[in-house]
């Protein structure tokens, strides 16, 4: 990379380009700022090095300094590379005093009076880069001791960088394994079924994403660690699309639900995708694990997509799926989370909620479905509270599509309630997903 050059570094010559307190500092910006008032010098930097060139990454002054963040130059035109060299001592007293000094561009154009340099060096020895105190006059001072305090500071820093750069690398894989499974189309979906409490029959399935590290790592990691790099929307629509591609396994009596979030919902990305459903076969389940941000925008495409789909709002009574959220956006469908049905019979408070929820659900002419029902017990309770909608493990656990149109069509003629004598054991950490 060329050298900024006098012209380009006068660019930076001016009080508007000083890096001085402001909001939003970073734990290096902060560390600079430490070790520069400690010692009473004027500015404070950290580097890197790489490929034959210095690169700026913080700076921190009280005054105009030549260069900024992102600034990058030849290594060998650099105090910082002489002092690596061996060519300068790390504690120079006054720079115009040394002859290898004076050759450098920066030592007369800011110009350097005392200069402080030690490596930034991480824990497997390698050297990231550089970290300086400088001031523009000379100071006779500073000691050994000097030294030592700068080293302390350099080594907070290093330990700030290297979390940095492994996080940075923890990004970089995340981002990879998400985009191949876009680029790939490699998303499994899985239905569990939907049954009526009082028939037993079923009534549609919840559409499930799975992955291919399934036993490793749930669904819920892969789209919120898709989230944490910008990807989350781009795997929520393939979600979505592979969804709507199973809809024809489904019996035209029952119906489809779809999990999306709220962010998805309202990018309005989901109009091209559900334009030509129909509201009987398609459910729209707005997901929350983070508040919305605007409930306004959610509900006016929420009110689009009610052409083409009934709105569900899932895990009613856990996180932020709360009043509010069933008040503003008027859904279709509440989904009780498992976490109120689980026990509930012999739980009254638990009871005395679902039962408040599913008068609630008449009154504003939903209809509630319980998530997480386990045991024969738990289904007779939400039955006689006039439940009318379940799911989970009692009726069935998440399976292939084409399995679930095999029980589904089965099921037209017979269908039987499972007796409690005749349910296996379920573990509470293989509960429903």
């Amino acid at each position: 990379m060329d050298s900024p050059g006098l012209a380009t570094l006068n660019r930076y010559l001016t009080p508007e380009a000083a890096l001085t307190g402001t909001d939003g500092l970073t734990p290096i910006d902060r560390i600079l700022d430490a070790v520069r008032s400690h010692l009473g010098m004027e500015i404070a930097f950290a580097s890197r090095i790489y490929d034959g060139v210095r690169e700026f990454t913080h700076i921190r002054a009280d005054c105009p300094v030549p260069v900024a963040p992102g600034v990058a130059e030849p290594l060998e035109q650099t105090l910082c590379q002489a002092v690596l060299d061996g060519r300068l001592p790390a504690l120079m007293h006054d720079a115009s005093q040394h002859e290898a000094a004076s050759p450098m561009p920066i030592t007369k154009l800011l110009p350097v009076g005392s200069h402080l340099n030690v490596p930034l060096t991480l824990s497997n020895g390698q050297v990231y880069g550089t970290f300086c105190c400088v001031s523009r006059t000379p100071d006779l001072t500073l000691t050994e001791r000097d030294m030592a305090t700068l080293r302390a500071f350099a080594q907070l820093a290093a330990q700030q960088i290297e979390g940095d750069l492994d996080r940075q690398r923890s990004a970089a894989d995340v981002t990879e394994r998400v985009a191949a499974v876009i680029a790939t189309d490699t998303l499994t979906v899985l239905h569990q079924p939907i049954h009526d409490l009082r028939s037993g029959r079923p009534v549609g399935v919840e559409c499930l994403a799975r992955f291919a590290d399934a036993h490793e790592r749930g669904p819920d990691c892969w789209f919120a660690e898709a989230a944490t790099v910008g990807l989350g929307q781009e795997l929520e629509l393939l979600a979505v699309r592979a969804a709507l591609k199973t809809l024809p396994h489904v019996p035209a009596d029952c119906y489809v639900a779809i999990n999306v979030s709220p962010d998805t919902v309202i990018s309005g990305a989901l109009r091209a995708l559900v334009s030509g459903a129909s509201r009987n076969r398609l459910v729209i389940e707005v997901t929350e694990h983070d508040a919305v941000s605007d409930y306004a925008a959610l509900a006016a495409e929420l009110h689009w997509l009610r052409n083409h789909a009934r709105i569900a709002i899932d895990d009613v009574g856990s996180g932020y799926a709360g009043l509010r959220h069933i008040v503003d956006l008027r859904p279709d469908i509440l989904k009780l989370d498992m976490s109120l049905t689980r026990h509930i019979d012999t739980d009254p408070a638990r009871r005395a909620l679902a039962h408040a929820l599913a008068c609630f659900a008449r009154d504003i002419g939903s209809t509630l479905v319980a998530e997480g029902i386990e045991t024969e017990a738990e289904r007779a309770v939400l039955a006689r509270l006039e439940v009318p909608l379940a799911q989970g493990y009692l009726f069935s656990r998440p399976m292939p599509v084409v399995a679930a149109q095999q029980l589904l069509l089965g099921e037209r003629e017979a269908p039987p309630l499972i007796a409690l004598a005749d349910l296996q054991p379920v573990e509470k950490a293989k509960r429903q997903a």
